[in-house]
């Protein structure tokens, strides 16, 4: 939303203490719709300071505007320059008490003629670029203002080409990577076009590309502001290198870009407009004005070539000016576009009630095709812009006389309405702003970041997810459990290692930080499973427990893809005593049946000893109450270079550089788990000196042929770099990675936390377990979808009940006896028999009952086929066999 300007005949005072130039009130003074007052008191400063710090004798000097400016851009450095000599400090009161004046005199010419000015003056003239950072703020203002104005006018046009706005049902997809400003234009023109009924099917690249186009320019208008503002009010220090100009030039080139694509798009929708007026001598007229007055695309294209080459010729001053010509050629076109649409929408109705004929017209708006009696019901928010506009279109004037002079007042009104120098034009915008933020406009509220909502299709894939996971985890003898969303804090701290500060600590009624005292307790969402499981374990005296859980935890992260921080886990553990390695061995093989039946693609597991990693360590000298945190740092080795870790390693964790080349040795093998295994253990190896390493030797042996005979072991790496950072790991550690073009990291992880179950009780239970990052699944699925163009049915339904008529009894007769014989059935109760069949065929619903008149008279029911549109007459106390026996084969 743009600044809001002045109002007219209002005074703008600079210097005055806390003061700032805005972008809204360089228009206003450049338009003549403020006038200039400067502060006494930096008056009275630059009084002192001048008498006392002039270095040079005072000069000539008149001060050149350059002549390609225009009048308004011409104002606009003026002030801006009066602004940095007052901010400046060193300037005398004569230079801005001239300009002050020459801006408040409301001549047609700005001579200030010639004065004497101090050394230090001129080169605030020269090199404080006064008439770029001008012609910034109109532009700043201007765009800001367009970039409002042009969601309001596209709606219009949606609305008036009976569009598919189906471009528009963006959502925020909390990961961190939505385009937030597309998603933010997508939000708005729901808003406005809330309740509508108007937009429908068609399918319009011009409408489909609005939130791309209306969001990069939101985008970019709001670095200029940004910058605008720093520049505007930055003290008027002399630049010497020129980089701000640079620096602005690198804002503006991207708004050029953006202006361009947005009047060529805007442009596109005013032609649909046209063509969408139902009476071809209205259309023929507006086109004809249309014709005449609006640039069009290649308008657009020669004003960006100007811009192009006022870069490359490094003409600043030249560049800005051929922007905002650029800036005012896009809002001409926008401006078209909403009296194209008003046409659209309101022309003949209008023409009607004014009696005025068109062409040999009735008088009473029956004009050209026949008129259409059926009522429009605009948006919300359209409606309100539209009724604000029929209201100024209405107000003043004479009666034209004929469609010709009624368009032409239209068009001045509709420029009038839109123009920015208009004393009611940021009453326009406030009105804007209030029906986006009004309650009764149900703006959709935005989803909190790191979460994410599943659509229909999406719970789709979703559910047959996790139906494979919990089949998967059944057949290996799990029992299902379900844990608080919340424990205590004091069960889930010193388990995570570093990764402790992502735990989510709940907050108080009282509004505490870090705390939920509930009866005096502590609390803390649920950082993952496997904790709340030990916990479970040690309360209930468990010695042997074979447990699956899928459940939502909770992670204060930055989110990014496939990184949230509400996901859910799917965990499955084995707790208690059992032969060597068995458990292990049980729950890698469950994790290549669950990514295979997933059907994902290629992956690869990750896996490592945590002992073997200990003895490396050791090996390599690192002190024993170091090894938690060094492990945590080689755990970033599959994100960042091992030149990254070793700094880490050396300057924040204090391991000596041979150290820590050490290490990198180790780190870097990986390979086949049998080859690399038996190089591990070969004579003279290092690993063999230290006991912890041996023990971790052989128990991956025993691990590595078990998995060679169940065949998986081909979907294993044995790499010494996999590090697992969390504290509780004993043993195996081993980490899930997908390898297809969708890049989403660790998808599994999971090893052995002998001790954690100890933690809790006076039992030390051994357990092993692996957790399903199915969050990160769920995007590969997707992907995989969107990339064979599968479609998804979000429902099962095996059969539509149609009753053509309006007796909702027979529906509720005929699809009880499905439902009661466990057949997926729907009903609909509508008299167009297309709208049963349209249902059905959106929804892919396999079969049809079609009951109408003639079929409740001969007893029977129509049964049809929707794939093959295939009818075949059943007796109607037949209907629920005839559907078993067709639906079993495909069950």
């Amino acid at each position: 939303m743009a600044d809001k300007k002045p109002k007219a005949s209002s005074v703008i005072t600079l210097g005055g203490k806390g003061s700032s130039l805005s972008a809204a009130s360089v228009f206003a003074v450049a338009n003549g719709l403020a006038q200039v007052r400067i502060d006494s008191s930096i008056l009275d400063k630059l009084k002192s300071s001048s008498s006392s710090n002039r270095k040079s004798p005072p000069v000539k000097f008149h001060i050149p505007i350059p002549k390609i400016l225009t009048f308004e851009e011409s104002r606009a450095f003026l002030l801006a320059l009066l602004n940095k000599l007052l901010l400046s400090g060193s300037a005398s009161t004569v230079l801005p008490v001239l300009i002050s004046d020459v801006l408040n005199a409301g001549s047609k010419t700005l001579d200030l003629g010639e004065v004497e000015v101090s050394a230090e003056e001129v080169g605030i003239f020269d090199k404080s670029y006064a008439s770029l950072y001008g012609i910034c703020a109109i532009l700043d203002y201007e765009s800001s203002a367009l970039s409002t104005i042009v969601d309001v006018v596209a709606a219009m046009s949606c609305e008036a080409s009976k569009a598919d706005v189906g471009a528009l049902n963006l959502m925020d997809s909390g990961d961190g990577l939505s385009v937030k400003d597309e998603v933010g234009v997508a939000s708005d023109l729901k808003v406005l076009l809330n309740g509508s009924k108007l937009v429908g099917k068609v399918e319009v690249d011009a409408v489909s590309e609005i939130p791309k186009i209306h969001g990069s320019l939101r985008e970019v208008v709001r670095m200029v502001h940004l910058r605008t503002r720093v520049e505007l009010n930055s003290g008027g220090k002399v630049e010497k290198s020129g980089g701000g100009r640079k620096t602005l030039a690198t804002l503006l080139s991207p708004l050029a870009v953006s202006l361009r694509y947005l009047g060529e798009s805007s442009f596109s929708r005013a032609q649909m407009n046209l063509n969408s007026i139902g009476s071809d001598n209205l259309r023929s007229t507006l086109q004809g004005l249309f014709k005449g007055k609006c640039a069009g695309m290649d308008g657009l294209r020669y004003a960006h070539r100007l811009i192009s080459e006022a870069v490359f010729e490094e003409d600043y001053v030249k560049f800005r000016h051929e922007v905002n010509g650029l800036l005012g050629m896009v809002w001409e076109i926008v401006i078209w576009e909403a009296i194209t649409a008003f046409v659209s929408l309101e022309g003949t109705e209008s023409i009607g009630k004014t009696g005025v004929e068109v062409n040999g017209g009735d008088g009473k708006g029956n004009v050209g095709k026949k008129s259409d009696k059926k009522k429009k019901v605009l948006g919300k928010g359209t409606s309100v812009i539209v009724q604000l506009l029929k209201e100024r279109l209405q107000s003043g004037g004479e009666d034209p006389v004929d469609a010709s002079s009624l368009l032409e007042k239209w068009v001045e009104g509709v420029h009038s309405f839109l123009d920015r120098k208009d004393p009611e034009f940021d009453s326009l915008l406030m009105k804007v702003k209030e029906i986006l933020e009004s309650n009764e406009s149900r703006r959709l509220p935005k989803l909190a970041k790191g979460t994410r909502d599943f659509a229909k299709e999406q719970m789709a894939v979703r559910e047959k997810a996790f139906s494979i996971i919990g089949d998967v985890f059944k057949r290996h003898g799990a029992m299902a459990l379900d844990t608080p969303v919340f424990e205590l804090r004091e069960t889930l701290m010193g388990k995570y290692g570093e990764d402790s500060k992502l735990i989510y600590d709940l907050a108080d009624q009282g509004g505490e930080l870090c705390s939920l005292r509930w009866g005096g307790e502590l609390c803390s969402l649920r950082y993952d499973l496997t904790v709340p499981f030990a916990r479970f374990v040690a309360m209930n005296g468990l010695t042997s427990f074979k447990r699956y859980q899928i459940a939502k935890v909770y992670r204060r992260d930055n989110p990014s893809k496939g990184r949230y921080r509400e996901f859910y886990q799917c965990d499955f553990d084995i707790a208690g005593q059992y032969e060597s390695m068995g458990p292990d061995f049980e729950v890698i093989k469950i994790l290549t049946e669950l990514l295979d039946e997933l059907n994902i693609g290629d992956y690869e597991v990750k896996l490592n000893h945590r002992k073997l990693l200990d003895g490396m360590l050791d090996i390599c000298g690192v002190p024993p109450e170091k090894f938690r945190t060094i492990c945590s740092s080689i755990d970033k080795l599959d994100k960042q270079t091992f030149a990254q870790i070793k700094k880490e390693m050396v300057e924040e964790k204090g391991l000596t550089i041979e150290t820590a080349e050490k290490i990198g040795t180790f780190v870097k093998e990986r390979g086949s788990p049998l080859e690399l295994l038996s190089k591990l253990k070969q004579e003279g190896s290092e690993f063999l000196g230290n006991n912890a390493s041996v023990v971790a030797l052989n128990e991956l042996e025993i691990l590595f042929k078990a998995l060679e005979k169940s065949q998986c072991i081909n979907k294993v790496v044995f790499d010494l770099s996999l590090a697992r950072g969390l504290d509780y790991y004993t043993g195996v550690i081993f980490e899930a990675v997908f390898k297809g073009a969708t890049q989403v990291g660790s998808i599994a992880a999971g090893g052995r936390y002998d001790n954690l179950i100890g933690m809790f009780g006076t039992k030390q239970v051994p357990a092993v377990g692996i957790s399903l990052g199915i969050e990160r699944v769920f995007n590969i699925m997707e992907q995989l979808q969107k990339d064979q163009n599968q479609a998804i049915r979000a429902t099962e339904t095996q059969v539509l009940v149609s009753i053509l008529g309006d007796d909702l009894s027979q529906a509720a007769e005929l699809v009880s006896e499905l439902w009661n014989a466990k057949l997926k059935a729907e009903y609909m109760v509508h008299k167009r028999l297309m709208k049963h069949i349209d249902r059905a065929v959106e929804s892919r619903i396999p079969w049809m009952i079609l009951v109408g008149e003639r079929e409740l008279n001969e007893g029977i029911v129509k049964l049809r086929d929707t794939t093959t549109r295939e009818e075949i007459p059943v007796p109607r106390n037949r209907i629920v066999d005839e559907l078993q026996k067709r639906l079993i084969p495909s069950s």
